[in-house]
């Protein structure tokens, strides 16, 4: 028998995977553009594993909560989900910033300066930030801690990956943009 808050869960997740099918139907258009213009991409051999990755996320965060039986941690779990909130709105917030340069695929138009205001005046890696936020705080919200620590882990691994194919295609403007800039953590000025 299905609990409330596994009805509530399950619901959640079905949402999230339509926002992730909005976000490729974007990735698509903003693909489509960006090639218009001349754009090349870059690390198309990681990019089918990333997708494989996050789409197995999803599954194993509901696997989890149903084949284990995980019971809603209460405070802990509205934590999490407070926290998969504020990472969907820093996601948004880069999306929104890079408008039809936001991609989820490395394509990169030659000659156009880098995006440095919104959240990239504070790091470099703003969606970065937000993936990885999202990957601890969501199974967490129903308490699948096997698939936060295993997701966040494996998440690591190619974010290595991801973040050197994508700083090495955006090339010399974007180290001089973003040389004094974190890659993920904000630097808290000194006062």
């Amino acid at each position: 028998m299905v609990t409330l808050t596994q009805a509530v869960f399950l619901g959640y997740m079905l949402l999230l995977v339509l926002e992730r099918l909005v976000e490729l139907a974007l990735s698509r258009r903003n693909a489509a553009r960006a090639f218009a213009r001349g754009g090349v991409e870059s690390g198309q051999a990681h990019y089918r594993f990333m997708v494989a990755f996050h789409t197995l996320f999803l599954v194993a965060c509901v696997g989890e909560v149903f084949l284990l039986e995980r019971a809603f941690p209460g405070a802990w779990g509205w934590a999490a989900l407070a926290l998969a909130v504020v990472a969907q709105g820093l996601r948004y917030w880069a999306i929104a910033t890079l408008g039809d340069r936001w991609n989820s695929r490395i394509i990169v138009v030659p000659d156009l300066a880098p995006v440095t205001h919104g959240p990239y005046r504070f790091l470099r890696h703003p969606n970065y930030v937000a993936v990885v936020l999202e990957l601890a705080a969501v199974p967490l919200i129903h308490g699948a801690w096997w698939t936060a620590v295993v997701f966040s882990l494996g998440n690591a691994a190619l974010l290595f990956v991801r973040i050197r194919a994508e700083e090495a295609a955006l090339g010399a403007a974007y180290s001089r943009a973003f040389s004094r800039r974190p890659r993920f953590i904000p630097e808290v000025p000194h006062g």
